[in-house]
């Protein structure tokens, strides 16, 4: 009699536990992202004098809306207490803008370059994660630790929670079972966190794709990309440091 008291009083706190965590499917998460913009410049000397008059760091907010398992990923503001960020380093940013719908399992991007609008439309690009042990806290999350590769030779460090369903991210990185809510990419010397969720006055509305006459594949944006940076440094010996360059370039448009 006992035993099965015993059992029933376990299989009851279980149950109460398992109802007890929740299982969120919408609301709009706010990112820090910080960027060390330094350290993307290089080490050409030509450009320590700007360096010098330059913050070490951009700090940017960026809003996670998301929906009936679509999202919208958007720039918010900068930090100007923190840093105050000089207008060429700001790049049209205030302008990108990520969609996903993760049903469909088709994406909509808008990306200022160049000076004008880029609009990409696309399958969501599969990426290959693999999951780790280790654990971190954030905005109140327990978050498990995974390292995937985006662009072919880019590793990123990310953190993902299963108690948020939908299975996204900033920017182009998602895929992972649960949202991520923390992100860095060390080639680009950026970090992604999230700060807070709100879970009320959530406009659907607003999680809609970009309108364009024209979209471009991403494929058909490399190919663009490869012909531009062809004649850079056409007519002086590539160095490592140019090369690395071109990379930042390429790897932060396509993020």
């Amino acid at each position: 009699m006992k035993h099965k008291l015993y059992c029933f009083i376990v299989i009851a706190f279980i149950s109460l536990e398992v109802n007890a965590q929740q299982f969120i499917s919408k609301g709009t998460i706010e990112f820090e992202v910080t960027t060390n913009v330094k350290k993307t410049m290089g080490n050409q000397a030509y450009l320590d004098e700007l360096k010098d008059q330059m913050p070490a760091f951009k700090i940017a907010y960026y809003n996670f809306t998301f929906a009936d398992n679509k999202s919208i990923y958007k720039f918010d503001h900068y930090d100007e207490k923190k840093a105050k960020v000089p207008e060429f380093l700001t790049g049209g940013e205030d302008e990108n803008e990520w969609y996903y719908d993760f049903t469909a399992r088709q994406t909509t991007i808008q990306k200022n370059k160049w000076g004008s609008l880029l609009y990409i439309k696309d399958s969501i690009a599969q990426i290959q994660w693999k999951l780790t042990n280790e654990s971190r806290l954030i905005a109140g999350f327990n978050c498990r630790k995974a390292v995937g590769k985006i662009l072919d030779s880019v590793y990123v460090f990310a953190f993902y929670t299963d108690e948020i369903t939908i299975s996204g991210g900033p920017c182009t990185v998602n895929g992972l079972p649960g949202m991520i809510l923390g992100l860095t990419i060390p080639r680009l010397y950026v970090s992604m966190i999230a700060t807070k969720l709100s879970v009320t006055d959530v406009n659907k509305s607003n999680i809609k794709p970009a309108s364009a006459k024209k979209y471009l594949t991403t494929k058909e944006l490399k190919v663009i990309l490869d012909e531009k940076m062809k004649d850079w440094n056409s007519n002086e010996e590539e160095t490592e440091d140019s090369k690395n360059w071109k990379n930042q370039f390429y790897w932060q448009t396509l993020l």
